[in-house]
């Protein structure tokens, strides 16, 4: 059966929310990550589900997954759903209890969003994404617009501070976290579509040509392919790469 949506398996500061831009722009759904645990009831509320003491567990799981659904969808007939790997395996038990008796993870997924594609974005770059990361979490700026726009802003501005121990215990997360996914591919047999942050990044347009190939749709006009949000990456960030090597070395 052909693919109905697409699932992009990602990590924290790897273009994810680039990509989700360019795929909606383009009538390919509306990817969110409507799983994160801390955005549920956000999520829910909006949509005006009944509390969960109101419906019971079950059905608000239910419910809940409805609604996500045709958010992701948006006015297109093509899902989008972003999923992080710290959440992959609380959504599972979710779906568990939704489906009960499916054998695997890429069975309960495939059940409850129809055949999707899986695209696997990562970074080449780990270190340059470990301060990406940190940067993001230290200043509370996590996205802006090309025009310089904020797009996302969780805290305060806060100046950065250079911290090895910090950067050394989310580039190891980060590397955990994609080997994770390397081996939930193969334990699903799933081969997935892979992106990087590299190659959205420097060719947008050749990247979504890739996505719409896998779904067998047709690819947009490079001249209309425009990213919705700006590297943030600055002198810091090239600072504190320098830094890092060297204290790495001891």
């Amino acid at each position: 059966m052909a693919p109905q949506g697409y699932i992009i398996c990602g990590t924290p500061r790897t273009g994810s929310t680039l990509l989700c831009g360019l795929l909606k722009a383009h009538g390919l759904g509306d990817p969110h990550s409507f799983y994160r645990r801390q955005n549920i009831s956000e999520w829910a509320e909006g949509w005006g589900l009944p509390p969960r003491e109101t419906l019971g567990e079950v059905a608000f799981q239910r419910a809940y997954l409805k609604a996500a659904i045709s958010e992701g969808r948006g006015c297109t007939d093509v899902f989008g759903f972003r999923l992080m790997k710290e959440t992959l395996a609380e959504l599972s038990a979710i779906l568990d209890r939704l489906f009960p008796g499916l054998p695997s993870d890429r069975a309960r997924l495939e059940r409850a969003f129809g055949p999707v594609v899986f695209l696997h974005l990562s970074r080449r770059d780990k270190l340059a994404q470990a301060i990406s990361l940190v940067r993001a979490q230290q200043s509370g700026l996590w996205h802006r617009a090309p025009d310089g726009t904020e797009i996302e802003r969780l805290a305060p501005p806060a100046p950065p501070a250079y911290d090895f121990a910090r950067l050394s215990a989310s580039l190891a997360d980060l590397e955990a976290q994609d080997d994770g996914w390397h081996l939930w591919f193969g334990a699903e047999g799933i081969t997935p579509l892979s992106l990087t942050y590299e190659a959205v990044a420097e060719n947008p347009a050749a990247a979504l040509a890739r996505v719409c190939e896998a779904l067998g749709r047709p690819a947009p006009d490079p001249a209309k392919v425009h990213p919705g949000t700006a590297r943030l990456s600055d002198d810091v960030n090239e600072d504190w790469t320098t830094r890092y090597r060297k204290d790495e070395l001891g």
